[in-house]
């Protein structure tokens, strides 16, 4: 079986994708590149992982077009007033080697500056050409109503999202707002190993509790994954995932998990979730 790809406003976007988060500027470079070698299209990074310079080398190095890559970056929360975002944008444009990303992010949001007002910047860079497409990441329901009242043509919100934490209301909200979701942490940090529902689905198929849990969500509608690894063994075994499917009850099994809604990712700055 091949990649899925999701389709949304326009844009096609390989719904495995490798993230980045925590990998040095030269961790970022080697992965990236082998990613690109394993199959990998879609590339997720951001100005808080300071790793840009990292995956545009890795880019650019490639023997893989640039237009056939999907590539991601985000605006850090302390960026977003309109004196900062542009030049923000800018330098990681610069960093990553290229005039325009695939999909341009807010990060988080600042709740002192308004959403109107970075989302006018977002669109602004979009109108500019720094980005093909513009999305937000870890917004609630709350924020996107804010946000999709401004008018802007977001195709996404990435947000933590595994088989552990229960984002029932946001991935309703964004479905029925015609919105993909990416997962961010999709494997909970890891805490997805030795999860014996996951662990007994896997042994079915010869596979094991990380690649269930990215098959889980390559079945779901409108969800992106977006899996980081610093080992290139791992990075290879999860993208091993396009040649089995869950049935129905092994999706219902893995569904049933959440009720833990074990939230991994919440800093200060952190909205209130949902």
């Amino acid at each position: 079986m091949k990649m899925k790809e999701i389709t949304v406003k326009g844009a096609t976007i390989p719904a495995l994708g490798f993230g980045t988060f925590q990998l040095d500027n030269d961790t970022a470079y080697t992965m990236v590149k082998a990613a690109l070698d394993a199959g990998y299209r879609h590339i997720d990074t951001a100005q808080m992982y300071k790793n840009e310079e990292g995956v545009g080398r890795a880019i650019a190095e490639a023997d893989v077009p640039r237009e056939e890559i999907f590539l991601t970056t985000k605006v850090w929360h302390e960026k977003l007033s309109k004196e900062h975002f542009l030049p923000s944008v800018e330098e990681s444009l610069r960093k990553l080697k290229t005039d325009q990303v695939d999909l341009l992010l807010i990060h988080w949001p600042n709740a002192d500056v308004p959403v109107e007002e970075y989302i006018g910047e977002l669109m602004k860079a979009q109108e500019k050409g720094y980005a093909k497409y513009i999305g937000v990441s870890n917004h609630t329901t709350a924020l996107l109503d804010r946000v999709l009242a401004t008018g802007a043509d977001i195709i996404t919100n990435q947000v933590e999202y595994h088989p552990f934490i229960n984002q029932d209301k946001l991935y309703n909200y964004l479905r029925q707002h015609s919105l993909t979701l990416t997962a961010y942490s999709p494997i909970a940090q890891g805490n997805v190993m030795g999860n014996d529902t996951l662990k007994g689905i896997g042994e079915k198929y010869g596979k094991n509790e990380v690649q269930v849990t990215l098959r889980w969500m390559m079945q779901q509608d409108g969800v992106l994954a977006i899996p980081r690894s610093s080992k290139e063994s791992h990075m290879k075994s999860n993208f091993d995932i396009f040649d089995f499917e869950l049935t129905q009850d092994e999706m219902k099994q893995v569904d049933a998990l959440k009720q833990e809604n074990r939230r991994l990712i919440s800093p200060p700055w952190a909205p209130d979730w949902d």
